[in-house]
């Protein structure tokens, strides 16, 4: 076993860092920061905000295979006031300058963050400023992302810039609330094809190179801007992009070695569909012209909404098995996600990320009400509940959660504001917002709000003044509680009954973390539902605005079979049912025929697990009675997960050795049962191999390995690797041999990060200690392939090797804030602090918390809603609960 001091000096040594508190007194800005500073301080957005217009960049790139990006930039902008402009940029180098057509020593002007331009040469009104800078290319930590195709040797490259990585790329004013016109030129390999926000104009060949000229854009944000190049194979299509419109010609771009299996006529149709609907909700056609999308490799994200230049997430939108219903579901809801943005986020923009909710909650909300509206057969509520409405609660519930508007004192700070509160809580609200002021004036106040900010900017207070004013109604005191206050209800039923009738039926709200949110009411309504055996259900409408709503309209009804308090799904918080219908869905919850309301009934029954009030053992032995005859692909997939984590997690390791032999016995009888959807026996196959533990399971995973199909079910690559990474991690001798025998039957680049994700398995510490290193040192390691190896690295049962990497793993948060992309934070907490089970690691987390009381407020919010999980799982592991009716 490593030491470990060992660990730690290594670690030190790779991240080159010092405590998180020195990190924030050197690199990591705050408020007061000097202007000149790290980053963009919100001081300096609004100075220039204020004294910066009609921005244009002209912009020339030289790119190829290696690790430099050399470029020459023109901006030109109008200027009013007095002192000197700061353009940000952070890259290699500055060289020759010019401003207002005077030569300028812009390399003595610029201190690494920012290129000053002294107020004496700017000029009230109009003035142009000239450089010539160098940017890094690589596989990770630069603006430019290189990609290398390992089955064809060929090399891609695409930009990345959101949030504060524009000023990586070139010099510029790097806000959001600075929108510029962007014409690029490209110099590529001659072989090369190039794609970019703007729509092409020209190429000029010289010799093995070539220019690509693209036309000038619509004012656009700068974390929007992009481009890509490399032999790309090009799919075009002729699509109207507006209803009535004339067909347009679209293209996808995909990376040659994959083009054949890419479903592109489909994808593109997909994109063109939800152009022309989102055109008429919003009243506005597709506001920027041409519109082509790229397939990324090794992509970070689902997808990124880049204006007339979408790119998604390739390993997601190809698929090397059959797909799930659930990913078919998700590839649409992603792509329905990244067009909605071209109104919500690139159209009309948030001023500043503080309100980047305006944007990801939006495109969100409006993919699943696209959704409905195109396919109403997909019951796209249900589908928004369940990708939505858990994840949300469970971070809205910790003591790290945050407001959906999320104050920002730099931008540099921005990685922090990504996560549930913005993808998944707020378009919950905006769903119950819809609910309260009706359909159609929300839809009337959006389409306001776009025809006030075209083409600009707006916040918070501007949306819900124009749906205020399309309702009639006053949102000032909703937008202050669901807006402005971190955390979310909760909301328990009391349901009294006396010869057969309803005497008292009550819903009592209480914060979840009273600490930050107070305890004053949120003001919510909601749909309240009484459930009864042969006779209509009764439904309520409820505004609650106390802490304990009385509900007048059930009294004297006949007692239902079970209540629930948020029936179709409006409100936002978390309802735990009274005794009296817990009873009953524990028995029955499997023949509640709407999907949606069933979906539902086990999440709340699921959150009363979590909330330590429910045996998970009880709900383990429900979801094995109930998934027999549970046919909806999606409420089965969540529940085979909520089952697995009931029965392997959330109890002693003894009780799960007993529980294994009947989850196994059922996920194996739905993986093998031929009436079921695919999705359905694939999930319950997946399932099987992530608990299989013992020596027989063992056995059978490496004779699976070699065959064609297991249960009736044909094997692909990806499952493959998955039994080959499940025997890895569980110790297998000849583990090294399993993983070079794959390699060889899937030469693929895909096939090479499987193999690094199964290699992060191995149980041994000098491997771990090893790859922890790399993920440090390594630049030629990509993003993508780090954040796949966390959850082999970080294996539940291999809490005795990781446990040591707890500590050094949370002194690397800033370094990892500065280098990685705006989801890797989250990732990473969750694989370090999620994978832990023990009180001993809660102590851990604790211990360093208490002791850097300076840790940046942002990084220690995130560390909390990891550590919530943790808390919670040994709260329930160690609850002494009463003798279990279990069979």
């Amino acid at each position: 076993m490593v030491t470990s001091l060992r660990l730690i000096a290594a670690v030190l040594a790779a991240t080159m860092l010092m405590s998180p508190d020195r990190v924030q007194s050197q690199p990591l800005p705050v408020n007061g920061t000097p202007e000149n500073g790290p980053g963009v301080s919100a001081e300096l957005a609004t100075r220039r905000r204020n004294t910066i217009s009609e921005v244009q960049y002209a912009l020339h790139l030289t790119v190829g295979t290696g690790d430099t990006a050399r470029g020459r930039v023109v901006v030109s902008f109008t200027h009013r006031g007095t002192g000197d402009v700061l353009l940000d940029f952070r890259g290699l180098e500055v060289g020759a300058g010019e401003i207002n057509g005077t030569p300028w020593s812009a390399t003595a002007a610029w201190n690494r963050h920012h290129v000053t331009i002294p107020g004496a040469q700017v000029r009230p009104g109009r003035n142009t400023v000239a450089l010539t800078f160098a940017s890094p290319v690589a596989s990770a930590g630069a603006a430019i992302i290189r990609t290398r195709d390992l089955t064809d040797s060929s090399t891609y490259l695409y930009t990345l810039l959101v949030p504060s990585d524009a000023n990586l790329l070139f010099p510029v004013f790097d806000q959001p609330d600075l929108k510029a016109r962007l014409q690029l030129a490209l110099t590529t390999p001659a072989s090369w094809r190039a794609l970019a926000n703007g729509a092409p104009e020209r190429k000029d060949s010289a010799g093995a190179l070539v220019t690509h000229h693209f036309r000038e854009t619509a004012p656009i944000s700068t974390y929007l801007m992009a481009f890509a190049a490399g032999p790309w194979r090009v799919h075009e299509r002729h699509e109207p992009l507006m209803n009535g419109g004339a067909p347009q010609s679209m293209s996808l771009y995909v990376r040659q070695s994959r083009a054949r299996e890419a479903e592109s006529d489909t994808l593109l149709a997909m994109n063109a569909r939800a152009l022309r609907w989102l055109g008429s909700y919003f009243g506005v056609a597709y506001p920027f012209g041409k519109y082509d999308a790229l397939l990324a490799p090794a992509f970070p994200f689902g997808g990124m909404e880049h204006p007339g230049a979408v790119f998604y997430n390739e390993e997601s939108f190809i698929y090397r098995e059959p797909p799930t219903m659930s990913q078919l579901l998700g590839r649409q809801a992603t792509t329905f996600h990244e067009v909605a943005h071209q109104w919500f986020g690139d159209y009309v923009t948030m001023q500043w990320f503080d309100d980047l909710w305006l944007k990801e909650g939006f495109a969100t909300f409006m993919a699943a009400r696209m959704q409905a509206a195109l396919e109403p057969q997909s019951n796209a509520w249900k589908t928004f509940h369940l990708r939505n409405k858990p994840v949300a609660y469970a971070t809205d519930a910790t003591a790290g959660t945050t407001p959906v508007w999320q104050s920002l004192a730099n931008l540099d700070q921005a990685k922090s504001n990504y996560g549930p509160i913005v993808y998944n809580k707020a378009p919950s609200l905006l769903r119950q917002l819809e609910y309260l002021v009706g359909d159609e004036p929300f839809q009337r106040g959006v389409q306001q709000f776009l025809a006030r900010h075209a083409f600009g900017n707006a916040t918070w207070q501007a949306l819900l003044e124009a749906i205020g004013t399309a309702s009639g109604r006053d949102l000032s005191n909703w937008g202050k509680h669901w807006m402005l206050r971190p955390g979310l209800p909760i909301v328990s039923q009391q349901l009294e009954v006396a010869n057969g009738k309803v005497t008292r039926l009550r819903l009592v709200q209480r914060p979840a973390q009273p600490a930050l949110s107070s305890a004053e009411a949120w003001p919510l309504k909601v749909q309240v539902l009484l459930h009864y055996a042969g006779r209509p259900a009764v439904r309520i409408p409820i505004e609650m605005t106390r802490d304990t709503t009385d509900i007048s309209a059930a009294r004297g009804l006949p007692v239902p079979e079970f209540v629930f308090a948020n029936d179709g799904d409006y409100g936002y918080a978390l309802v735990l049912p009274d005794a009296r219908s817990v009873a009953w869905l524990e028995r029955h919850i499997g023949s509640v025929r709407d999907d949606l309301l069933r979906a539902q009934l086990w999440g709340a029954m699921w959150d009363l697990v979590r909330e330590a009030q429910f045996d998970p053992r009880r709900f383990a032995a429900m979801a094995l009675s109930a998934l027999p005859g549970e046919r909806d692909e999606q409420i089965s997939a969540t529940l085979v997960a909520r089952m697995v984590t009931s029965a392997t997690r959330y109890v002693a390791p003894s009780v799960r050795d007993s529980l294994m032999p009947a989850v196994q016995r059922t996920l194996a009888r739905g993986a093998a049962d031929t009436s079921r959807p695919y999705g359905q026996r694939k999930t319950q196959l997946d399932a099987w191999i992530s608990v299989a533990r013992s020596a027989p399971a063992m056995d059978s995973l490496r004779a699976w390995i070699p065959r064609d199909s297991v249960f009736g079910l044909a094997l692909r690559a990806p499952t493959r690797w998955s039994m080959v990474q499940q025997l890895v991690a569980r110790g297998a001798p000849d583990a090294t041999v399993l993983i070079d025998s794959m390699r060889t039957r899937d030469r693929t680049t895909e096939g090479e990060r499987q193999a690094f994700v199964a290699r992060a398995g191995l149980p041994n510490a000098d491997n771990k200690l090893m790859l922890f290193t790399r993920w440090f040192n390594d630049r030629s390691l990509n993003e993508e392939w780090v954040t796949s190896s966390l959850r082999t690295f970080f294996d539940g049962d291999q809490q005795t090797l990781t446990a040591p990497f707890l500590i050094p793993a949370l002194d690397t948060l800033p370094w990892i804030q500065q280098n990685r992309r705006i989801f890797f934070l989250g990732s990473w907490l969750s694989a370090v602090i999620g994978s832990q089970r023990s009180p001993d690691a809660l102590q851990r987390v604790d211990g360093w918390l208490s002791a850097h009381p300076a840790l940046p407020a942002d990084l220690r919010q995130k560390i909390l809603q990891s550590r919530d999980e943790l808390e919670r799982t040994v709260r329930i592991v160690n609850t002494n609960w009463k003798a279990s009716s279990l069979k």
